[in-house]
């Protein structure tokens, strides 16, 4: 697989909380410079970067993040604000808490408000794999494919353990048509990134691509 192949699904993400603009701006210039799918960066400077780089990049930013345990009420305003400031896509965290109390209807319920508020702008669901059990897992497949969700994504990056092949293979044996998924958290290598591909991941979200990319110019590659 070619790596101009893996970089048009990569979310270049930069969403550590020190994050100032000079960082931001960074992500937004690495992400046009290598043709990633979006630069996926903190919500309060996503007007500021769709400023900045106009319809050369989509925009991506996180609703909910980390925890997930905000009213849903917030996570959709949440989400309008971002997509009225030039969100392109969001990347919403599931409430794990409700999950694990079987208030699967509420989970539901919560998903399809948010997918509501995002129109037709991309919609992921993260649903925190390290913290699930398989069976909580499948559940989760088959909510955000009725919520109407476009992705499942398997990680935040800021627990124990991000993407795992499993979880992968999982994901795609439980999807109902038309959701695609998201390996996030973990993906350090370009090794990495081709076997998630391979395995039925459609998105990747991780930093550390193209800063093995980045140090490979440096070396002469």
């Amino acid at each position: 697989m070619e790596i101009s192949t893996i970089l048009k699904t990569v979310d270049h993400t930069v969403l550590d909380p020190a994050a100032a603009w000079p960082q931001i701006k960074e992500a937004l210039d690495d992400a046009v410079r290598f043709g990633t799918a979006t630069a996926c960066i903190p919500p309060s400077y996503v007007k500021r970067a769709k400023q900045y780089i106009g319809d050369a990049m989509k925009i991506g930013t996180v609703v909910g993040f980390p925890n997930g345990y905000s009213l849903a009420a917030v996570k959709v305003f949440e989400a309008s604000a971002a997509i009225a400031d030039g969100a392109d896509e969001i990347d919403m965290v599931n409430n794990t808490g409700w999950l694990k109390d079987g208030r699967l209807d509420e989970v539901r319920e919560e998903i399809a408000a948010v997918k509501k508020a995002c129109g037709d702008k991309v919609l992921k669901v993260i649903i925190e794999t390290c913290l699930l059990t398989d069976e909580e897992k499948i559940a989760m497949c088959r909510i955000v494919t009725e919520a109407g969700a476009d992705y499942i994504k398997t990680s935040t990056g800021f627990w124990a353990a991000g993407a795992t092949v499993h979880d992968i293979l999982l994901f795609a044996g439980n999807i109902g048509p038309g959701v695609k998924i998201k390996a996030a958290g973990g993906i350090s290598s370009l090794e990495d990134a081709r076997q998630f591909l391979n395995i039925g991941a459609d998105r990747l979200g991780t930093s550390r691509i193209i800063k093995i990319l980045k140090n490979q110019e440096g070396e002469g590659y």
